[in-house]
């Protein structure tokens, strides 16, 4: 049976801003992975390794979670950190307006969960992950940094579309491909 690894997220194009920031923290010296530009997104549901004898019933639950759905404007701003900045592994930008976002992530969790995927545990918060930290070498210098970007803007942007991607893990990182892109 085939499986492919899936998720289900929001693109996000890279600007200047976020560029400018991302060079800002890998110039901390900090042990961590920048997302790529080009595979910046909002994650709304992590599907891991799935069946291919679902894809029509996954299409089905997000066509339906964002049915009732217009596009909306998202802010990103400000920086923070998971879990906490004693123990950081995820690097992320806010998401201000981001209500639609975690409406949608929580309609198709439930749904998912009904065709057996494990539902969240913690609740949604909209971010958008910009490095995965390994380590803790160099933790106050990248807190600095994002003391700095504590309350920047980096771009204003309209949510038209939910995307289920497949990604291929691989040395040089992870590769996405969209499957099906719902247009709202």
């Amino acid at each position: 049976m085939t499986t492919f690894r899936e998720f289900i997220a929001i693109d996000i194009n890279s600007n200047k801003k976020l560029v400018e920031f991302g060079n800002e923290v890998k110039k901390t010296g900090a042990d961590l992975k920048l997302v790529e530009p080009d595979n910046i997104h909002i994650t709304l549901k992590f599907l891991g390794d799935t069946e291919e004898t679902l894809a029509e019933e996954i299409e089905e639950i997000i066509k339906n979670a964002v049915k009732e759905t217009k596009s909306f404007n998202i802010q990103l701003k400000g920086t923070g950190v998971f879990p906490n900045n004693n123990y950081i592994k995820i690097v992320w930008l806010g998401i201000q307006n981001g209500e639609p976002i975690a409406e949608i992530a929580q309609r198709i969790d439930d749904q998912t969960s009904k065709i057996g995927f494990e539902k969240e545990k913690r609740g949604f918060l909209p971010h958008l992950t910009i490095a995965r930290v390994k380590t803790a070498s160099n933790k106050d210098k990248l807190l600095q940094v994002l003391e700095k970007y504590r309350d920047a803007e980096f771009a204003d942007i309209t949510v038209e579309a939910i995307k289920l991607k497949k990604s291929e893990l691989t040395p040089n990182g992870p590769i996405y491909t969209d499957l099906k892109v719902f247009k709202i």
